[in-house]
């Protein structure tokens, strides 16, 4: 991770404690006026960018990062928290504080906001329909952030409840990130999908951005989800992102909500 180097432009009302130093700007960056707090966020997150802290592990206590840093423990535990908050780490009580990982069980319905009407919230059942390398058609290329005609992977899968097909999810994913997935490792991974990409491709997702309208099913909806065309289907655009705020999914999902709803939390 950088190193600190003195920064004179701490935003006013900075606290330390009495003769620390002073926690600089990351290398390259222009002069920053963020709280203290927020730099030291951001060289938590370099560190978490860069794999010096791998997703599942456990970070230095608030105690070594504040030496480290040469901040006080107070200001390390506001960028902790503020972390914490985002979901890219995880404190557990008596342990310490882990790096967030997909394989969480409570990590999996982050991104899956389809929950039934009764019982209880389950993983639903993958069955791959195809996948295949393509050029990027210039919507999916502005959306990820790539030239139109660079390679993507498409993937097209349905996803059952207690074996009622319930999602069509078609994906683009930047084919120089994902180089070697195939249909044949997709079947073969029985965890979450985004646990595939952080275990074996380096890409962890730490946000998305959605839009949803409602559609009426075409053929190829009705033919895999089992329902009359026209059925009313949600249609669910999402864009995930990893650290530096780079987009690598773009996802469009039709959702039948006979049985389920999207559901979200507001704070």
């Amino acid at each position: 991770m950088t190193s600190i180097t003195p920064n004179a432009n701490i935003y006013p009302g900075s606290s330390m404690s009495s003769g620390a130093g002073v926690a600089g700007s990351v290398a390259g960056a222009a002069p920053t006026f963020s709280p203290l707090y927020q730099q030291i966020k951001a060289l938590i997150t370099q560190g978490l960018q860069s794999g010096e802290w791998k997703p599942g592990e456990l970070i230095p206590s608030e105690m070594e990062l504040a030496s480290r840093f040469k901040v006080s423990q107070g200001t390390v535990r506001k960028a902790i928290d503020e972390l914490s908050a985002e979901n890219l780490v995880v404190r557990r009580q008596g342990k310490g504080t882990f790096v967030a990982t997909h394989h969480e069980a409570r990590a999996q319905f982050r991104f899956l906001r389809l929950a039934p009407d009764e019982g209880v919230p389950h993983y639903p059942e993958n069955q791959i329909i195809e996948v295949r390398r393509l050029r990027a058609p210039a919507e999916v290329a502005r959306l990820l952030e790539i030239k139109s005609g660079d390679s993507v992977v498409f993937i097209r899968r349905v996803q059952s409840f207690s074996g009622v097909p319930t999602i069509l999810d078609d994906l683009w994913l930047p084919g120089s990130i994902f180089k070697g997935l195939t249909a044949e490792r997709l079947n073969e991974y029985k965890g979450p999908m985004y646990g595939l990409f952080e275990t074996e491709f380096g890409t962890h997702m730490i946000r998305a951005s959605e839009q949803i309208r409602a559609v009426c099913a075409d053929d190829v909806a009705a033919h895999l989800l089992h329902v009359n065309m026209g059925t009313p289907l949600l249609n669910v655009e999402r864009v995930s992102f990893t650290y530096g705020d780079k987009p690598v999914e773009l996802r469009r999902g039709l959702y039948l909500t006979t049985s389920h709803h999207y559901r979200n939390e507001l704070s």
